[in-house]
C-alpha cells in the first residue's frame, strides 16, 4: 500500500490541476483501470488488462489517468507493484489493451542514442530501432526503456515513442524489425558501470 502512495498522491493532484484548467479528468488506480496481475510483489506480471472503466471515461470525452507501477493480485486482490520501469510497462499494456496507435514514452533524454551521449560526445539520436535491437540494448545497460515493457510491446505489436519531457522533437520510434528502414549491423553500444555483486 505505502508503496503505492506515491502514484496515487499524484494521480489524484493532476487530475485536480486538470480539471481546474477546464477539462474533465479522471483518476484511476492500477486496480480501477483493471491491470490485474499475480501475486510477486515487487516483480508482478500483468495477467490481464480489464480496462472498461478507463474506455468508458474516454468515450465520456474524459482525460484518464492511470497510475502505473502497480496493479491487483488475481488470487487475494491485495494491491501488487511491477518493480523496475513498471510505469512504462504500464503505460504499454493500456496502450495494447486499449488499441492505441501509439504508445509515447516520455522522458528526460530526447531519445535513443547510439551510445550513452553524456560519454561520447558524438552520438546520434537513432530514429527508429527494432524491438529486438532494443531488447538487446535494454539487457545490457541502455536504462531508456525498462526490458519488460519493450517484450509486451513486441509480444502485443505495440510501436513505442521515446521522446523528451522538455521539447516536441521527433524521438525515436521502436517497432517491427521490417518497420525500420536502415538496416544497421550495429545500432548502438550500451553498457553497464555497477560493479558486479
Amino acid at each position: 500500500m505505502l508503496l503505492t502512495a506515491g502514484e496515487r498522491i499524484s494521480i489524484a493532484l493532476l487530475s485536480m490541476a486538470i480539471n481546474d484548467l477546464g477539462r474533465e479528468a479522471v483518476s484511476f488506480t492500477g486496480s480501477q483501470a483493471g491491470i490485474v496481475t499475480d501475486t510477486s510483489h515487487g516483480r508482478a506480471k500483468i495477467l490481464e488488462m480489464r480496462t472498461d472503466r478507463v474506455r468508458e471515461a474516454l468515450d465520456a470525452g474524459k482525460i484518464a489517468i492511470v497510475a502505473g507501477y502497480q496493479g491487483v493480485s488475481s488470487a487475494t486482490a491485495d494491491i501488487t507493484t511491477l518493480g523496475r520501469g513498471g510505469t512504462d510497462t504500464t503505460a504499454v499494456a493500456l496502450a495494447a489493451a486499449l488499441g492505441a496507435d501509439v504508445c509515447e514514452i516520455y522522458t528526460d533524454v530526447d531519445g535513443v542514442f547510439t551510445a550513452d551521449p553524456r560519454i561520447v560526445p558524438g552520438a546520434r539520436k537513432l530514429a527508429a530501432v527494432s524491438y529486438e535491437e532494443m531488447l538487446d540494448l535494454a539487457a545490457c545497460g541502455a536504462r531508456v526503456l525498462v526490458l519488460r515493457s519493450v517484450e509486451y510491446a513486441r509480444n502485443h505489436g505495440v510501436r513505442i515513442h521515446v521522446r523528451s519531457s522538455f521539447h516536441d522533437e521527433e524521438g525515436t520510434w521502436v517497432v517491427k524489425e521490417e518497420d525500420v528502414l536502415e538496416q544497421a549491423i550495429i545500432s548502438g553500444i550500451a553498457h553497464d558501470t555497477r560493479k558486479p555483486r
